[in-house]
This record gives C-alpha cells, structure tokens and sequence, in this order.
C-alpha cells in the first residue's frame, strides 16, 4: 500500500513540477487562440477552463484507463511503475504537445500538424494512418456497448423483441454518433461530457475507498512482488507497454486534442487542459491497477485469479470489482461506465475523423451540407464494419496506438528543435516509445512472433537508428522556427 500511495504523489507532484517544466518548455502566451480568431460555431467554441478539462479527460479516457490497467495488473505492481512514470515523463507531454501544436496551428488535426513538421510524406500516411484508426474505435464502441446493452435487458428475463436485438441497438448508437459528430461541439459533447466524466471520477474515488476499508484487500507492495507476476509469463517489455496505453501513453490521445485545442480561450489553459487530464487518467489507472492487484487471489506468485476475473470478459471484469469495492452503488456506476464511456469515446472518434478529412480535403464545416458530405460516409462505413469480423485486425490497434504516440513525440521534438528549445524532453521519450514499438512489431505473435533473444536487441538497435535520423535530420536541415 505504501508504494501506491508514493505513485499517487508522484502523479501528482509530476503535474506541478514537471507538468510546468514543460509548460515552460514550450512558452504559452497571449496571443489569439483558434477558438476567438476563428469561431465558426462548430467545431471552434469558446468552453470554460473546467469544462475543457472534463471533456478532454473523457475524449482521452472512456474504459480505456481501467481496461488496459487492469489488464496491466496482471504482470503485477510493477504495472505502477509504468502507470506513474509513463504519465509523467510520456503521456503528459505527448498530451500537452499534441494539443498546444494543434493550437498554434489553428487547431489543425494530428496529420496535418505531424506534416508540418516532418513532411508532406508523413503528412500523407497520418491522414490514412488516423482515419482508419479513429473509424475503428469509433465502430468497436459502438458494437461493444450495445451487445452490453441486450445483455442486461436480456438479464431481466421480461423483454423480447425489437429490444433485444443487438443489431436495433447498433443502430441507436449509431445514429447518436451522426448527431453528435455533426452537431456544435457545445450542444451535446460540452453539455453532457463533463458529467459522465465525473462519474469517470467518481467511480475511481469509490474503487480506492472500497479497497482501503477492506481488511481483505491488500495492494501488494513494489519491493516485495518486483517479478513477473503473468499467470502466462507474457514478458514484461515491451508487452506491458503496450497493453496499457491510455493509462501511460496512447496515440489516440493525440487525435482527440484538437478536439479541445479549438475551444481554448488562452493558451494558458493547456497545461491544466492536456497534462492535467492526463494526469488524473494516470490516477484513475493507477487506481484500478491497485484493484486487480489486491482483490484477486494470488497462486504461485501469479495473479490467476485476475485472470480468471478477465476470462469472462473486461466488462465482466469492471462489474466484478465495483460490486466488490462499492456494492450496489458500484453495480450501478459499473453499468453506466461500461456502456456510457465508450460510447463517449467513439462519437468523439467520428468527430476527430470528420474533421482531419475536413483538414485533409479543405472542407469548410460552417456549412451543414460539408459536414453531411462527410458524417454520411464516415458512419455508413461504421455501420458495415461493425457487421464484420474484425478480431484479427483488431489486435493491432494497441501496436498502432503507441506507433502513433511515437510519431507524436517525434513531430515535437522535431518543433522545439526548430524553436531552439530543449527537444530531448520529448526525444527522450520518443525514443523510449520507439524501442517499445520496434520490439513489439518483432516480438508479438500477431505480428512478426521471433524470440525475444531477437526482439529485444532489434528494438533497441530500431530505436537508435530512428535517434540518429532525428540527429541527421537536425544538423542537415537546420530549419528556422515555424511559430
């Protein structure tokens, strides 16, 4: 217990400490935000400090923070370790810059800032890169929710019909999706998001008192379980890193801070807005990582009953510990959160897709007829995928995550090179995610599956080579600053 409560102050004391190094880093001033200078009513809407940040925590969040932690906590609480200094030292900064680059360039999309910054090439694969991505979150938490949604009313025994057809409930979801990517920003996402993510909150705050006012639940402490606690020995690196993404580091973040990066009144509000919700969803991971931690039974050393628990499903999973923790509150917030969330999650996936092909294409969307020109196709090919099989394909989303925050950081630190600035705080971790990234690629089944005796020095050499392209990079194009 006592090394999880060392990671909690440490979450919070990177975003006072470190959170502002990199705020000075990157020098946020007065000038004229996109959301006062362009205002179009759409997707360029002033919004409170306070609600900037609640809407971003849940476009960041949704499930994706106790999923991939509870997940996480299978390897054990060595999980704390990445949860902590992966949000300090990664996922913060790869949020702030993702979000501050986007509003220096009049809150473009990830794509068009990546290509700024490294070229029209790159600027090209982000575009495929992300929309393809987005529509598949967007789609997979539209088809996950609503099978929950049949589930629990087929629970009740008394409903039949129209009602318990995942196919109606698909279509409902869906048809939120079209009106709330469509749709101002303020009507819908800004009203109703902050809500659902205190609940988001809430629910974490519940979880930990549940765990500390039961004697039989114990978080296992760092020095004494610092081995590879996998009921399956799935290694450590780069495994873990991967699985838990929105809780360290997660590329889809950097689609969604655009998102609030036009509602932005001062550029002052991006360290609260991007590092500050990053942080909290640290907090929120770290939180359910103690969870699977402690609830479960331990055999051999071996989280097995976490396993167990994960066997019949991460929304089962959810279930379970919030009844444990919280009771019948808990069941109720368990409910809410894993239907709610993702479905907040995906209508901002659709949104974010909507507005990089708007970038891509130079689509104006003040005009109601270019956002249908665009909604229409977008949840069209939604709705088909989501009659597919997409397992297999699926599996790469979380190699494809933290590929994407790799580049990320890359384009930073490619833009504080340029402004003269200290680059190695994004470098650094960039090179770290590159490790992470080459040696999953190499060492994962779905991928490539050779022995980590070659993963593991390929990913080290990949990382470095991809340094010294950056250093190359540097000194052969010395380029003035952008901004």
């Amino acid at each position: 217990m006592i090394s999880f409560i060392l990671c909690l102050c440490l979450l919070i004391g990177g975003y006072f400490v470190y959170g502002k190094i990199v705020d000075k880093t990157f020098e946020a001033d007065d000038r004229e935000t996109p959301a006062v200078k362009i205002n179009d009513g759409v997707d360029y809407v002033v919004m409170p400090k306070w609600k900037l940040f609640l809407v971003q925590l849940l476009n960041i969040a949704g499930l994706g923070p106790i999923f991939g932690a509870l997940t996480g906590a299978l390897w054990g609480p060595v999980v704390f370790l990445w949860i902590t200094f992966g949000t300090i030292f990664c996922g913060g900064v790869h949020d702030y810059f993702s979000g501050m680059l986007s509003e220096r360039n009049d809150g473009a999309s990830i794509s068009e800032v990546c290509g700024i910054y490294l070229g029209q090439g790159m600027k090209n694969v982000m575009r495929v890169f992300s929309v393809i991505l987005l529509v598949m979150v967007g789609t997979v938490f539209a088809v996950g929710p609503s099978g929950l949604i049949v589930a629990l009313i087929n629970s009740g025994g008394s409903a039949s019909g129209i009602l318990t057809s995942t196919e109606f409930w698909l279509f409902v979801i869906l048809a939120y999706y079209f009106v709330a990517t469509f749709l101002s920003i303020d009507k819908i996402i800004g009203k109703i998001y902050p809500l659902f993510g205190i609940c988001l909150i809430v629910m974490a705050i519940g979880v930990a008192i549940g765990i500390f006012a039961n004697d039989n639940y114990v978080i296992p402490e760092i020095w004494n379980n610092f081995t590879n606690m996998h009921p399956s020995k799935t290694p450590v690196w780069s495994f873990m890193f991967i699985t838990v993404a929105c809780g360290a580091i997660s590329g889809f973040h950097a689609t969604q801070s655009p998102l609030m990066a036009r509602c932005m009144k001062s550029e002052r509000q991006g360290r609260f807005v991007f590092y500050g919700a990053m942080v909290c969803e640290g907090i929120i991971a770290l939180i359910w990582a103690a969870a699977g931690c402690s609830i479960y039974e331990v055999t051999g050393g071996l989280n097995t009953g976490l396993a167990d628990a994960l066997a019949n499903g991460q929304s089962a999973a959810i279930y379970d510990v919030c009844s444990k923790t919280m009771g019948g509150i808990g069941i109720v917030l368990a409910m809410l959160g894993v239907i709610a969330c993702p479905i907040t999650s995906g209508d901002t996936a659709f949104r974010s897709a909507r507005l990089t092909l708007a970038d891509w294409f130079k689509l104006d969307q003040g005009s109601f007829r270019n956002r249908l020109i665009l909604c229409v196709p977008l949840l069209a090919v939604g709705a088909v995928i989501g009659h597919l099989d997409y397992t297999i394909v699926w599996r790469y989303f979380s190699w494809t995550n933290q590929t994407l925050a790799m580049i990320v950081l890359w384009t930073a630190s490619m833009y504080l090179f340029r402004q003269k600035k200290n680059y190695w705080i994004t470098a650094v971790p960039a090179t770290f995610m590159s490790a992470v990234s080459v040696t999953y690629f190499f060492a994962a089944d779905e991928c490539l599956g050779l022995p980590v005796s070659v993963a593991y020095p390929v990913g080290i050499i990949g990382a470095a080579l991809i340094l010294g392209i950056f250093i190359y990079a540097t000194k052969k194009n010395p380029d003035k600053a952008v901004c």
